[in-house]
């Protein structure tokens, strides 16, 4: 499958992009200029020439129109123009939004949280997309960078997801479990995502407070979870 991670040049993007590609998915990694994205590539590439991997650089367009499922990977101030730009390419297909609302948005704290009027960041992207056949999938909200960087090592957090499409989601679990060490949870619906965005400022401010890169979340007690 051809996963095209829209903004991906920051460091959730191209960690996620370097996670995938070593499962053995093919890769493109977009920007809002070509020229930026083929730089990173050839970054990854490098980084990774241990593993075989296939990954390339596309301006964000092109790399929503190649790409069959899209993971959504800007800070929110990008979302919307980031969306607005790629709207045309997404129709039926998935597309997940790995955006959360934080205060850094607005000059603020990265351990605080913006509300926003849509009610989460998800639910913002299911709007500007509304009149496109894309389904939106909530994910990759709470997994640290410093946990997808650290290559090969599994990683020991949860990815929470939420959606209303089922299907949708299962194509999504099984993809993200191709991490090592990583389990999905099955959330609900997409306003579930609410609840899961807020997670993240808190597990941030957990890493600043105790001096950490790897604070996750786990989740326990729940029989039809356990793998």
């Amino acid at each position: 499958m051809k996963v095209a991670i829209i903004g991906g040049t920051g460091a959730q993007g191209l960690n996620i992009a370097k996670r995938l590609a070593i499962a053995g998915e093919d890769i493109i990694v977009g920007s809002r200029t070509e020229e930026k994205a083929l730089t990173k590539v050839d970054e990854v590439k490098e980084l990774l020439s241990d593993y075989e991997v296939n990954i390339c650089g596309m301006a964000n367009e092109d790399a929503a129109k190649e790409g069959e499922l899209l993971i959504l990977t800007v800070p929110l101030a990008a979302q919307k123009s980031t969306l607005n730009s790629i709207k045309e390419f997404v129709d039926d297909k998935i597309l997940i939004d790995a955006t959360v609302p934080l205060e850094t948005a607005i000059g603020g704290s990265p351990a605080r949280f913006v509300d926003l009027m849509e009610g989460s960041a998800a639910e913002r992207t299911a709007k500007i997309l509304k009149k496109t056949s894309v389904k939106v999938v909530s994910a990759f909200n709470n997994i640290s960078n410093s946990h997808l960087e650290n290559i090969p090592e599994p990683i020991d957090c949860d990815c929470l997801v939420s959606g209303d499409d089922n299907d949708a989601k299962k194509v999504v679990m099984e993809l993200i479990e191709k991490i090592p060490g990583v389990r999905c949870i099955d959330c609900g619906k997409l306003e579930k995502a609410r609840m899961v965005e807020k997670i993240t400022p808190l597990l941030i401010g957990l890493n600043i407070k105790y001096k950490s890169h790897y604070g996750g979340l786990r989740i326990t007690g729940i029989p039809q979870i356990e793998k």
